[in-house]
């Protein structure tokens, strides 16, 4: 599985969404790649709650690749709350980067 990016999915970063567009690109050029779409959080709030923000992180990807024509057979979703940081939870811009959406090919 080849890692593709990670990104802070918010609807109104655009470059979240020129990310999107050229993993939709990559994906309508080769349909037999598969994807998994992997939601995380910061560690504020309790560990149920964060799994399913993770978790609804990671289907807003999903539904943005449904809605440009992505087989949803193609795409699978999982939500890991705040178990997997790549900075410190102690600051916000650490806070800021740990809520994200990894996305593998």
């Amino acid at each position: 599985m080849k890692h593709f990016t990670k990104l802070n999915v918010n609807k109104n970063k655009i470059n979240d969404i020129i990310i999107l567009d050229k993993l939709i690109e990559i994906l309508k050029k080769n349909p037999t790649y598969k994807v998994s779409i992997i939601g995380h959080t910061d560690n504020i709030g309790n560990e149920d709650f964060n799994v399913k923000l993770s978790l609804l992180r990671a289907k807003v990807v999903l539904d943005y690749l449904v809605l440009n024509k992505i087989d949803v057979k193609r795409i699978s979703i999982e939500g890991n709350g705040s178990k997997q940081p790549i900075a410190d939870n102690n600051t916000e811009e650490g806070r800021a980067k740990n809520r994200r959406s990894e996305i593998r090919i």
